[in-house]
């Protein structure tokens, strides 16, 4: 059998920490972060030991190992001997959300939104309809969410100052261009926006640009930076894009700045920055694994090599410690490939191995670099919850974190920081959207309402639009989601944690584990 995901590092790493996680989370106790479920509270015994449990047919397809060894490691481990993660992994609506790692993997990334919007049902379905029905605009609302985060990265304080009259803001995003003059300047902008009306470029909104003449310390950001009038102009396409609505535009500056703040002050360049905001969905998932991080921009180029063939990306990601060997024999990692069919860890994806072994490049690639396979060996258990998302790494963002490595690596080590940054990056990509597909009348005002009041969870849902408004119809999910905000939060905390429920044999392996049988036992007694 293949070395199982755990490896005595890790294993090192969870048990040294205990104390702080137990089981997550030190802060609450387990029966303070595990809430009572109902009658099933108290009436699921300590897991037996979980080799107990045979695996079947139905789990487990020729050549997969994925899931026992998931059941091998120290954080399922851990989860299936706690009486109170036992209690909640037992309830159908927990094991409704498991059975989607795409929706565990979004959930995740935001726990307490999440949990906040499914205390109103309504809500919910109002959000994942939203994002149901603008999902087919996300490559054109993204290249707009690069365009804006790339102009407001050299103007922040400006941006702000004119995000802060989302009016005035919104009729100079309308025809950019037009105000370009002002960049070499702010009195000539002040005076005519202080008589907006007897000005064609400000007469439609004159009150708006009255009131933004009159605020000091918007005035004087401008005065101090009035390159952003040229900065606007630049990307004038896709600030008109986004014109339409002016709440939404003013958010989106408004967090494209909060991002550049953050993401400048880690060293991150201005061309990574529009890769990360082309592709928010993906550097969230990376946030929350950030070792995983850590590791492609360590291992960039060959990362990229392999993220040009999605698909045989996904199966080594999903059953990463069996590729492990190949870390110190790339031809034989091009030999398999080519025949893969006859390797049961590449049969079940044939035929993107055997082009990812005939693609020259790539494999240079990775001949320079056969140590990728030990980086994901060594956090199989990080990059497995990717598996499902695997295109969401595209090249063009693993080569965006290998042109700033080292700052990305810096950013790995600092959890707060790379939060913030991705939920900033999620609510610029949210209102992107929401001005975007109200535009292109995706979405009526109520969609949009309600997108706008959760943008970090309509951001989120994006990625599987489908996925999302089944849950919303389904009240278990429902009522486990809002019931377990803490249970979640603790899960979202550790990564390790986190990476084991959005695996996608999370499900499998808590039913082989007796979870899913002592719920059932335990209702029908």
């Amino acid at each position: 059998m293949t070395s199982v995901v755990s490896t005595k590092n890790n294993r090192k790493m969870i048990l040294t920490t205990a104390g702080v996680l137990a089981f997550g989370l030190a802060a609450y106790g387990l029966g303070r972060v595990y809430p009572p479920l109902g009658p099933s509270e108290g009436t699921v015994g300590p897991a037996q030991r979980y080799v107990s449990a045979q695996v079947t047919d139905a789990d487990v397809t020729l050549g997969d190992t994925a899931v026992p060894e998931l059941m091998q490691t120290d954080a399922f481990e851990l989860m299936v001997h706690d009486p109170s993660f036992r209690a909640l992994a037992a309830s159908p609506g927990f094991q409704a959300l498991a059975s989607q790692p795409q929706v565990m993997s979004a959930l995740l990334s935001n726990p307490k939104a999440f949990s906040a919007l499914a205390a109103d049902p309504k809500a919910f379905a109002g959000v994942a309809q939203a994002a149901q029905s603008s999902a087919a605009l996300s490559a054109t609302s993204r290249q707009a969410s690069a365009a804006v985060l790339s102009a407001v990265a050299g103007h922040i304080a400006a941006m702000q100052g004119l995000a802060s009259h989302p009016v005035a803001l919104s009729a100079i995003a309308r025809n950019a261009s037009a105000f370009a003059s002002f960049a070499s300047n702010a009195n000539a902008f002040r005076s005519a926006a202080s008589n907006a009306a007897a000005d064609a470029r400000m007469a439609s909104s004159a009150a708006a640009f009255g009131q933004l003449a009159g605020d000091s310390k918007a005035m004087a950001a401008l005065q101090a930076d009035p390159g952003v009038f040229s900065s606007l102009a630049a990307n004038a396409g896709a600030f008109k894009a986004l014109s339409g609505q002016p709440a939404a535009l003013a958010a989106a500056v408004s967090s494209a700045a909060a991002a550049a703040s953050q993401l400048s002050s880690a060293g991150i360049s201005s061309s990574a920055m529009s890769a990360l905001a082309a592709n928010p969905s993906a550097f969230a998932m990376l946030a929350g694994q950030p070792k995983a991080l850590a590791a492609i921009a360590a291992h960039s180029n060959a990362f990229a090599a392999l993220a040009d063939h999605p698909s045989a990306l996904a199966a080594i990601l999903a059953n990463a410690s069996s590729f492990g060997s190949f870390a110190s024999n790339a031809n034989a990692f091009r030999d398999a490939a080519s025949k893969a069919a006859a390797d049961a860890r590449m049969a079940s994806s044939a035929a993107a191995f055997q082009q990812l072994a005939g693609d020259s490049k790539a494999m240079s690639a990775l001949q320079a670099d056969p140590r990728v396979f030990s980086a994901m060996s060594q956090n199989a258990l990080a990059f497995a919850s990717f598996a499902n998302n695997a295109r969401s790494l595209s090249p063009q963002l693993v080569a965006a974190i290998g042109g700033s490595s080292s700052s990305f690596a810096n950013m790995a080590s600092n959890a707060s920081q790379l939060s913030a940054a991705a939920h900033a990056l999620q609510s610029l990509d949210a209102h992107s959207m929401i001005a975007s597909a109200s535009a292109a009348k995706a979405l009526n005002a109520s969609a949009s309402q309600a997108a706008l009041a959760s943008p970090l969870a309509f951001s989120a849902m994006l990625a599987s639009p489908k996925a999302f408004s089944a849950v919303s119809q389904n009240s278990a999910a429902m009522a486990a989601l809002a019931a377990n905000p803490k249970a979640l939060a603790a899960i979202a905390a550790q990564p390790n944690l986190a990476a084991l429920a959005a695996n996608p044999s999370f499900s499998a392996a808590l039913n082989q584990a007796g979870v899913s049988q002592a719920a059932s036992q335990s209702h029908s007694d």
